[in-house]
């Protein structure tokens, strides 16, 4: 991101904090761009060019009630389809191309000594990212608000590989994900480092659509675990590839959001973001 960039994405995270922390008192336009330092007209156009929807649109995603409604509609048969199927629904097809293989245990063994990792920095709508790739696919997709610290945290995942700072097919197709239009998606294979149980928790996330929210209790059930909401929670907080892996998409069963890695403040903009893509496809 350019300067502007980094300044417009921070007011608007900071906007929808101050959204989530006051939602009960239903800030107004003036309220929230005042806290951000905009006029108003600024504001709302800055806010509307970044979700596709209006401040106050927005803040109707973020409630409760929202996020219990949908919890609650997922029992609905159409939900269930998808679900079995893999499909998320007209629009939102790139579900369909994201698939997980698991690394071997020598591939992973002594840290990742045969692995060959290519990884770079690109942009998204929620701040700058780092991915990186094997031979195979997508390995590691993390939120970079820091660069340094970023590439540690990734070389703490595999610290014997052999790093390239290049882009590549398999980075490129995978950073489609943020547009707005997933005609131009490719093929997305993830190769991922995980115990048979995460494994199956991933590749169930994959399968919440697009606009949707699940819980912890509702993916312990769908993996024919019903008792393991805790190790599923372990399980969702160990997913190695932000955004692709759709953990954001998980909440509390209250209907509030809950914790996310990458901050709660990010999760929010997301659950809001893909909320307004779906609504507007409508």
């Amino acid at each position: 991101m350019n300067t502007q960039e980094k300044i417009n994405y921070d007011r608007i995270a900071e906007a929808i904090n101050y959204i989530k922390l006051n939602f009960k008192h239903q800030p107004n336009l003036d309220d929230v761009a005042e806290k951000v330092h905009l006029s108003p007209f600024h504001f709302q156009r800055l806010f509307t060019d970044w979700a596709g929807i209006s401040p106050k649109k927005f803040l109707q995603y973020l409630s409760l009630d929202y996020a219990k409604n949908l919890l609650k509609d997922k029992q609905a048969t159409l939900f269930d389809t998808a679900f079995e199927t893999g499909l998320s629904g007209t629009g939102r097809l790139h579900d369909l191309f994201i698939n997980i293989e698991g690394m071997t245990p020598a591939e992973y063994k002594n840290g990742g000594k045969e692995l060959n990792i290519n990884y770079s920095f690109a942009e998204s709508p929620f701040g700058n990212i780092i991915v990186a790739s094997t031979p195979k696919g997508i390995c590691y997709m993390a939120f970079a608000d820091d660069r340094e610290n970023a590439f540690g945290r990734l070389l703490e995942q595999f610290p014997n590989a052999t790093y390239t700072q290049v882009v590549d097919v398999a980075q490129q197709d995978a950073l489609h994900i943020f547009k707005k239009d997933w005609s131009e998606l490719s093929k997305i294979k993830l190769h991922l480092k995980g115990t048979s149980f995460q494994l199956k928790v991933w590749e169930t996330l994959l399968k919440i659509p697009m606009g949707d929210l699940s819980t912890y209790s509702d993916i312990s059930r769908q993996i024919h675990q019903p008792n393991a909401s805790r190790a599923v929670g372990s399980a969702i907080g160990a997913n190695p590839v932000a955004f692709l892996i759709p953990c954001h998409r998980v909440i509390k069963s209250t209907g509030e959001s809950g914790g996310y890695h990458w901050g709660p403040t990010r999760k929010s903009a997301i659950i809001g973001w893909e909320a307004a893509l779906v609504n507007t496809e409508v």
